[in-house]
């Protein structure tokens, strides 16, 4: 009788030890590290400019409404967070930013004038982008931000490219790219990803996932929903954040920053969060229930948890009030500022076509 054939172990090589650390230490030490210790006047003005961001897209959406806006408009009330608390943490003389169609909130997050972006959105020759960007495409060199993209997903491998010019030239800046749930999905973010990976380039890859995409629920669009897990195959470490907390979210940018710092290569962040208003001004949004969004509203809302916060601080109802006051009229002086500002002259039509390398 024929002996049988011995039965074969196939071992399984694990990744390295090393590898499976920087895998997993990352998002340990976002777990470790909490909320941020901001004090109250950094408190303060992270409720500032969420507030700002807040009323100047409901300011925004009216000025939609009364056809001085025209296009796409993609609003950015519910995830102030995420931009203040991200942004707040970059270097602004060597850091840069690169995000999608939703932009209007992280330019805003950067410090950037409220009335050149409000300008830009009603296509006046005063507009950061000369009135020929609009709302989804603010582009601003001289503050190291690189749009505002129409294109879901492409601003993902133009982000990884910057951040191959500060690897370059040695600058010490990292690239911030945010992207959406739904352009988690687009195949050139993953080509981004590995080239980011194989170079060991200085880039945050931010997905704010409002669970949404276009229309479309998380569950049934996507077959890994835990998008900060989206990387490891390219062996770069992710981090789940809740972005309605913009203490959490700070946090979480210091512990990204410093390992990118370090010259330990891409991190992927996920950011949990939700946007309060369609996908864009004309979307009804009937994919989701009215109480779903009024529960996000009255138990996850970003703002008035800091306002919350604030309180329980001692800082005074009316220091808090001043504050709104002050930022209404920032935002009515933007929309007055757009109103009557002219429309680019036509020569600016073949202004800004090419730009010419030597």
């Amino acid at each position: 009788m024929a002996k049988s054939a011995p039965t074969r172990k196939t071992a399984v090589k694990p990744a390295s030890g090393d590898d499976n650390f920087a895998l997993r230490s990352l998002q340990e030490a976002h777990a470790a590290s909490g909320r941020y210790a901001a004090s109250d006047e950094e408190l303060l003005t992270f409720y500032q400019q969420m507030v700002l961001i807040r009323r100047f897209e409901e300011k925004a959406g009216q000025l939609y409404g009364l056809g001085l806006i025209g296009g796409f408009c993609h609003l950015y009330i519910g995830q102030e967070a995420v931009a203040v608390g991200l942004q707040s943490a970059l270097d602004g003389e060597r850091d840069s930013v690169i995000t999608g169609y939703r932009d209007h909130g992280h330019m805003l997050a950067y410090g950037i004038d409220p009335k050149v972006i409000m300008a830009e959105l009603t296509g006046r020759g005063a507009g950061i982008s000369k009135g020929k960007g609009g709302s989804m495409h603010m582009f601003s060199v001289d503050h190291k931000f690189y749009g505002g993209h129409g294109i879901v997903g492409a601003q993902v491998p133009l982000g990884t490219g910057l951040a191959f010019a500060h690897k370059y030239r040695e600058d010490g800046g990292v690239c911030m790219a945010y992207f959406g749930d739904g352009a988690s999905n687009q195949g050139q973010v993953y080509e981004a990803f590995n080239m980011a990976a194989l170079w060991n380039l200085p880039i945050i890859f931010v997905v704010e996932n409002n669970g949404y995409a276009m229309g479309t629920a998380v569950k049934r669009g996507s077959a890994e929903t835990h998008f900060y897990r989206r990387g490891t195959a390219f062996r770069i470490p992710g981090m789940d954040v809740n972005g309605m907390d913009v203490l959490e979210v700070r946090a979480a940018a210091e512990v990204a920053l410093a390992h990118v710092r370090a010259g330990k290569g891409p991190v992927l962040m996920e950011l949990k969060t939700y946007r309060y208003r369609g996908h864009s001004m004309s979307d009804p949004a009937k994919y989701r229930s009215r109480e779903e969004v009024q529960e996000m509203r009255e138990k996850h809302d970003p703002i008035d948890a800091a306002k919350t916060e604030l309180l329980a601080r001692g800082v005074t109802e009316e220091r808090i009030k001043d504050i709104d006051k002050q930022i209404r009229g920032i935002v009515n002086e933007a929309a007055d500022f757009a109103e009557n500002s002219p429309e680019p002259d036509i020569p600016e039509l073949y202004t800004d076509v090419l730009v010419e390398s030597y």
